[in-house]
């Protein structure tokens, strides 16, 4: 189960509708990963393995630690849904490989999560658009 934080005391409409849709992102995420028996966690690994990875840029591309990783690897890795290998150019690393059961996996979570596919449905394209941009500036970006 998901726990989330509501919108702080005296939060705007649009922070209280930013919650709303990320606590809705959050608990669609974890029902897609539930469907094919995964953790949160370990969906948001299987699901970037498209290419070979390393763990530390996982690691650091999910904001957790290294030890994190190698924990969560581990489970898929009993589970057969994915491979470690030495990395040829840093011995000491290891690389991670979806196997053809994880990319069953993956592609039955992708299909399971719906959540933004359909909120965008409900959009024209020059309204997704506007959204991607004000996000975006919203983001910094």
């Amino acid at each position: 189960m998901t726990v989330t934080s509501g919108p702080t005391a005296g939060a705007s409409k649009v922070e209280h509708t930013l919650y709303d849709f990320v606590d809705s992102y959050d608990r669609a995420y974890e029902a897609a990963a539930a469907s094919q028996q995964l953790s949160v966690a370990q969906a948001c690994v299987l699901v970037r393995l498209d290419q070979r990875r390393g763990m530390s840029s996982l690691a650091t591309e999910l904001g957790c630690d290294a030890s994190n990783i190698t924990q969560i690897v581990a489970r898929l890795e009993s589970r057969g849904f994915v491979t470690r290998h030495a990395d040829p150019a840093d011995g000491r690393a290891r690389l991670i490989d979806r196997t053809p059961d994880g990319d069953a996996v993956s592609a039955g979570f992708d299909s399971a999560f719906e959540f933004a596919r359909e909120a965008m449905k409900r959009l024209s394209a020059e309204e997704q658009d506007h959204l991607t941009a004000l996000l975006r500036k919203a983001l910094g970006g």
